[in-house]
């Protein structure tokens, strides 16, 4: 196995790893596994990538190193024979409105190129064909292809005076910064209801632009601009990052359109009038990468047959990657985390760099096996190619590539850390590790239970259904499948609204989380511990909070200290003071049950279940994180630490006390190991039994054939999705030809024979 070296790693002690040494193998493939919290992204991501990027960064001149992202320094005694990393995680594309899925990889420019050189008429060089440059940029929507109305209406109420409060948008409320730009003016009657003002003050009030006032009163800042509400709300808020703070309220006064100019296509017209085979750039844009492919090829202009053989290149190894459906206009905050990772990977593939380590982080989330498989293809074409390849993996589809298995545990948290596994995925599977037995277990289906109702939905086409009909059964669960962009999250969104009655959401986004919360703030815990504290102290329930004045005095309740080092990364220390405790002397001093605040924020959710087993409240909330598989989790570990799987099954243990209610998921299983799935799988089970109905959409196998209904969405991603290929009892789906998820269901069983 190690022919060709191995990656050397001595002592590594980073997060919860117990001194761990390990060789792992060069040019191979090496899947790391083990449960969720066990220690595996402490051993790749921050020991073996981050000591890889911090000395790669060191290999610069410091001026250019203080733009470099910063990597801190690794607790590992040393590794040896590191290659450069690249790591190729799950995170989603920033939203920039201008980026797109052919601006990203870069076959935008080639296209620009290609009709500069190849298209007729003659209408000016590559930055013409721009949407991004004012050389061919649409005028009136500065390239957006959209433009914003807002709405006056929605932004005063006319039957009060500013005084009163008229401008009803939030952030120009009274007494704000925002509402003295106009109370400070002198332009107006502050007292004056808005539907008394002249149609002058009108305008003056909502859209005015940017001037400097003549006579200004003593109250008015001397540099201060005036500008009417809506050119300011147009300039400062929309397009900028507050956006993000104001998303609802933007949203009510807020419409969006096509520009009634370029209609969506971005570009001025005289650049459209340019054509290759009666396409203008806009016209191959809108394609699909399928599409866009024959397109070039059926292109015969020798003056640029090298632009279309290295534009197919990209343009091919996206398809093969399992992304053809993808347009190439296509926003890139649109994409979903696995296909942003699918992007990074097919771009790795038509690089000319080798002998690199690629570190993944689950390539096979939000994937269908039918994907996983062209996943699998693009990794052994990597490796073959003369590169290392290390990924963190749970899926028992996808771990068959390794070459190499390490296996991190035997627990989460603190009770893991330790290798516990090292050798070829046959040793796995004939070994007796936690991975390796559940590896052997065959799919088993359920006795399905009956259902007495269902939602009918009826002619559906929402994105790219195609006029599709289903019922959605109540009262059991029901998995929604299918491959990546076949469909899924749309039928559910066509569903939403059918829902009348009170129903849970947790298909949507990540909770805020900063330096400060923790369980126990997000279960809303925190303060019934303190009042515990207080009763037992006399002392103020705010003694009690690192927030307030129980908070250490040098750290301010943050348990480190960071010490911004200029250029070099910041060094970020446990606070000298309080040890890391967050808290003052006075605080640790009073102690319930023998243990102070702070030992009691450190316990695990396991041993805190029994210490707080006389207090209902805390009781019960700590339950439901063990049901939902976080025991390990301590009280008062940051959520900043935490994984998405681990974020969506924590939204789950808060809202778990209801009944007669209908759960919405996606994907809660993403980052589980087996032993997880199957923990959540005995939850699901209690829910539908306490009256429940669940509908999730999913593509882990084991929740599928333990499912009571399973619909099956397909057959592939994008315009060739969209159509219901199965409803029915998941073990029937085995017998549909068509169906991706019948079939791989069949497959896995028969690999296990």
């Amino acid at each position: 196995m190690f022919e060709h070296g191995a990656i050397e790693v001595h002592d590594a002690y980073q997060n919860n790893l117990k001194h761990v040494d390990l060789k792992i193998p060069k040019y191979a493939i090496t899947v790391f596994a083990g449960l969720s919290g066990s220690g595996k992204s402490s051993l790749v991501f921050d020991t073996i990538a981050a000591a890889s990027r911090r000395e790669l960064n060191e290999t610069f001149p410091s001026f250019t190193q203080q733009y470099l992202p910063k990597y801190g320094q690794p607790h590992v005694k040393s590794i040896e024979h590191l290659p450069v990393a690249i790591v190729i995680e799950q995170k989603r594309i920033g939203k920039n409105a201008r980026s797109t899925l052919s601006t990203y990889t870069g076959i935008y420019s080639l296209l620009r190129l290609l009709f500069s050189r190849a298209g007729q008429p003659f209408v000016g060089y590559s930055d013409t064909f721009s949407f991004n440059l004012p050389q061919g940029m649409c005028q009136k929507c500065q390239g957006l292809g959209y433009v914003d109305d807002i709405d006056a209406n929605a932004l005063i109420d006319p039957e009060k005076s500013l005084n009163q409060g008229a401008i009803t948008f939030v952030s120009f409320g009274p007494n704000t910064w925002r509402w003295r730009r106009y109370t400070d003016s002198g332009l107006f009657d502050n007292d004056k209801p808005l539907q008394d003002y002249t149609k002058k003050e009108m305008d003056t009030l909502l859209y005015a632009p940017q001037q400097t006032l003549k006579d200004a009163p003593a109250a008015w800042h001397r540099t201060a601009l005036y500008e009417g509400l809506i050119p300011r709300i147009r300039r400062s808020i929309i397009g900028k990052k507050e956006a993000q703070h104001h998303k609802e309220a933007l949203a009510k006064i807020v419409t969006r359109r096509p520009c009634p100019e370029c209609h969506g296509t971005r570009l001025r017209p005289e650049v459209l009038t340019c054509k290759i085979n009666g396409k203008n750039i806009a016209d191959v844009l809108a394609m699909d990468l399928v599409h866009a492919l024959k397109f070039l090829h059926e292109i015969k202009v020798p003056l640029v047959t090298d632009v279309i053989r290295e534009v197919a290149t990209k343009i091919q190894s996206l398809i093969d990657i399992g992304l053809g459906y993808l347009t190439l206009d296509r926003s890139t905050e649109t994409l979903s985390g696995g296909e942003t990772q699918r992007i990074k990977i097919a771009k790795f593939l038509t690089s000319s760099l080798v002998d690199m380590v690629y570190i993944l982080d689950e390539p096979s989330v939000g994937l269908h096996p039918h994907d996983i498989q062209l996943i699998k293809n693009a990794l052994i074409n990597l490796k073959n190619k003369g590169n290392t390849i290390m990924v963190v993996e749970h899926n028992p589809e996808l771990m068959p590539i390794a070459d190499y298995v390490v296996e991190i545990g035997p627990k989460a948290g603190r009770g893991g850390g330790q290798v516990t596994f090292t050798g070829t995925y046959d040793q796995l599977l004939n070994g007796h590790t936690m991975t390796g037995e559940y590896l052997k277990q065959p799919l088993t289906y359920r006795k399905p239970r009956p259902f007495k109702s269902t939602i009918p939905l009826q002619n559906v086409t929402t994105h790219n259904l195609k006029d599709v009909s289903v019922d959605i059964p109540l009262g059991v669960e029901t998995v929604i499948s299918g491959v990546a962009g076949s469909g899924k999250s749309s039928l559910v969104d066509a569903l939403r609204p059918k829902l009348h009655e009170p129903y849970i959401d947790l298909a949507q986004g990540a909770i805020g989380t900063n330096i400060r919360s923790t369980p126990v703030t997000y279960l809303d815990i925190l303060d019934d511990i303190r009042k515990i504290f207080a009763k037992v102290s006399g002392a103020s329930t705010s003694l009690f909070s690192y927030n307030g004045k129980g908070a250490c005095p040098r750290c301010k309740g943050k348990g480190v200290t960071i010490t911004n080092m200029a250029f070099m990364d910041p060094v970020v220390q446990k606070c000298e003071m309080c040890d890391g405790k967050r808290y003052n002397n006075e605080a640790l001093s009073y102690l319930y049950q023998g243990k102070n605040i702070s030992e009691v924020l450190n316990m695990p959710i396991e041993s805190a279940i029994d210490f707080f087993k006389d207090t209902t409240k805390i009781y019960d909330k700590l339950i439901n994180m063990q049901k939902v598989g976080l025991d390990y989790l301590t009280l008062g570990q940051p959520l900043t630490t935490l994984s998405g799987g681990e974020l969506q099954r924590l939204k789950l243990a808060v809202q778990l006390n209801q009944t007669g209610t209908i759960y919405l998921l996606d994907e809660p299983t993403a980052g589980l190991h087996m032993k997880d799935v199957a923990k959540l799988i005995k939850l699901f089970d209690e829910l539908v039994a306490a009256g429940n109905t669940l509908i999730i959409v999913e593509h882990n196998l084991e929740v599928i054939s333990k499912a009571d209904w399973l619909i099956d969405v397909g057959p592939d991603a994008g315009i060739y999705g969209g159509r219901i290929l199965f409803s029915g009892l998941p073990k029937d789906s085995q017998q549909e030809s068509q169906s991706r998820t019948g079939q791989a269901l069949k497959q896995y069983n028969l690999d296990r024979k």
